[in-house]
């Protein structure tokens, strides 16, 4: 550091904190970003970034090297087996990025990581924060490795076990789904379309389908108790179960797969003095929509240009402001979320109804029209 103190330390290098650093770094602020695990061990969760993220990261340099790298696809469609419910084309929306970017969360953060150092940022890793205490003018942290840390202001974006959310006693409000995930990235042959991302409804659970670069795709399901490392068989089982049965997909083989449990829970705020939320620290929810780390990075980017400008000389209430407007719009998508995961869920004796009801919803261009601007993040514009 050019300074004993900095203008801002950021506790987590995931998506949403290095958005942050890479933010401040280009608004010309001092930043100290710290991550706890050493680097390259990303679980990759996340695989979607939609137009709004894209549209708000585009004044920060990484968006062309996003785009060049990522499937674009068009549409986001609800099926049940080879029934189509509703189809969200996002071509005609008013963006320069009327798509769905698939991309994994590594090489999201591998973008802004190069971005970072270019701007002459850097991660320090592996290390651990475990204690945090503030004054009138700084907040401190402690580190298990190091020397304390103090900087003018916090950004917590270390997670949904955030330490430090936890220690400015702020609560988590929410609950769990009783259903675990399971996750893997696989390569397919069969009848899954390569330009659409697709939720699969049914009385098993819900499963996701999406393309990645390379030829793969993303699968993300809901069972009772996923295994740690999903194998050919098991992806096959889901598909077999809950996608397409005129033309079944064929699993070739499983790159990468993983597993974890979803909860919704929303902080009660998003401000304790000197320490703000974003990201997983604040927020989390169904992947149902796939709004997670997009709406962390535009926490990320909003907390950051906030403070700056409060950095700057402007009154501190813009902070306020800042958690006032984050809570409101997490509640949204958690809404949101929950709704999909509930419909996706739905038991079999309602499973008709339903699907007469989307539908019919779905051959209204306002119904579809909402839903895009809502799953693509305009709507938050």
């Amino acid at each position: 550091m050019k300074n004993p103190i900095a203008d801002v330390l950021i506790v987590g290098a995931g998506p949403v904190g290095l958005t942050a650093a890479v933010v401040l770094e280009q608004l010309g602020h001092e930043v100290v970003i710290v991550d706890r695990q050493a680097e390259g061990a990303n679980t990759s969760r996340a695989a979607v970034v939609h137009p709004r993220t894209l549209e708000i990261l585009e004044p920060y340099g990484v968006v062309p090297a996003l785009v060049a790298r990522g499937v674009h696809t068009p549409t986001f469609t609800i099926r049940d087996r080879d029934r189509l419910l509703m189809a969200v084309p996002f071509s005609a929306l008013p963006t320069a990025y009327p798509y769905t970017l698939m991309i994994s969360q590594a090489e999201t953060e591998k973008f802004l990581l190069d971005r970072l150092t270019e701007l002459g940022g850097k991660v320090t890793r592996p290390a651990t924060v475990t204690g945090i205490a503030q004054d009138p003018d700084t907040v401190t942290a402690t580190l298990s490795e190091g020397e304390p840390i103090r900087a003018r202001y916090l950004l917590a974006a270390d997670g949904m076990h955030s330490l430090a959310r936890e220690q400015s006693g702020i609560r988590f409000t929410g609950g769990s789904y009783a259903e675990s995930f399971t996750l893997a990235d696989v390569r397919l042959t069969g009848g899954v379309p390569t330009d659409e991302v697709i939720l699969y409804f049914s009385p098993a659970g819900l499963v996701v389908v999406a393309p990645l670069p390379d030829g793969r795709y993303r699968i993300v399901a809901t069972v009772d108790e996923a295994p740690h490392n999903p194998d050919i068989a098991f992806v096959q089982r889901l598909l077999d179960e809950r996608g397409p049965r005129t033309r079944p997909a064929v699993v070739e083989e499983v790159v990468w797969g993983s597993r974890f449990r979803v909860h919704h829970r929303i902080a009660d705020v998003f401000r304790h003095g000197r320490v703000l939320l974003a990201g997983d620290a604040g927020h989390v929810h169904s992947p149902a929509g796939g709004q997670g780390m997009n709406l962390g990075i535009e926490d990320a980017v909003t907390a950051a240009t906030t403070l700056s400008r409060v950095l700057a000389g402007e009154p501190e209430t813009l902070l306020d402001d800042y958690a006032d407007a984050r809570r409101r719009a997490a509640e949204a998508v958690v809404s949101l979320a929950g709704r999909l995961t509930d419909l996706a869920t739905a038991s079999a004796r309602v499973r008709p109804m339903r699907n007469t009801v989307m539908a019919l919803a779905g051959k209204v261009p306002a119904v579809r029209n909402r839903l895009a601007w809502r799953l693509s993040g305009l709507d938050r514009r």
